[in-house]
């Protein structure tokens, strides 16, 4: 019995993975529960989102509370739910998509002209998006160099290796 709360225990302390944070948020009611949690929470606000309100079963809000729960996005303390501090930034990476979905066709025109003219000096592709693009965040992100960006993202994401069958 020991080994099995021991068990259980190492098995409740691993941590959460992108594909289970995405795939949380990725159902539209959870991300509306998750996105209602952390307005309320940068504004020291208590409410609570009714079933009625979410037109959700208490079976399918539970479900959604206990996927956010386990992603690791929000918590329980004295009966509130409240964003962890990964939470946090997944709520904030989301606000920065959400920015970047609202400048898509500044975007793809920005990338359009670097595509068409691949001579154009950096200095003018910096020029256009600073003219073009508001956020300050995603002005970093687009000039940020690529390679670091690619090298980043290879030492963070673990892509599962193909097993190999012997014959």
């Amino acid at each position: 019995m020991y080994m099995e709360k021991c068990s259980h225990s190492q098995h409740a302390k691993t941590s959460p993975s992108i594909t289970s944070v995405l795939g949380v948020i990725s159902d539209e009611k959870a991300l509306l529960f998750f996105n209602t949690i952390a307005v309320s929470d940068n504004n020291n606000d208590d409410r609570f989102i009714s079933l009625k309100e979410m037109n959700l079963s208490t079976k399918q809000y539970y479900l959604r509370v206990s996927g956010l729960l386990k992603a690791g996005l929000i918590k329980r303390y004295k009966g509130k739910h409240s964003l962890t501090l990964l939470g946090r930034v997944v709520y904030d990476s989301q606000m920065i998509i959400g920015e970047a979905l609202s400048q898509y066709w500044k975007l793809k025109a920005i990338e359009s002209i670097k595509t068409s003219n691949s001579d154009l000096p950096a200095e003018e592709i910096t020029q256009l998006i600073n003219v073009l693009i508001d956020s300050h965040q995603i002005k970093d992100i687009l000039m940020k160099p690529a390679d670091v960006s690619c090298d980043i993202a290879k030492s963070k994401i673990q892509i599962p290796q193909k097993r190999t069958q012997n014959m």
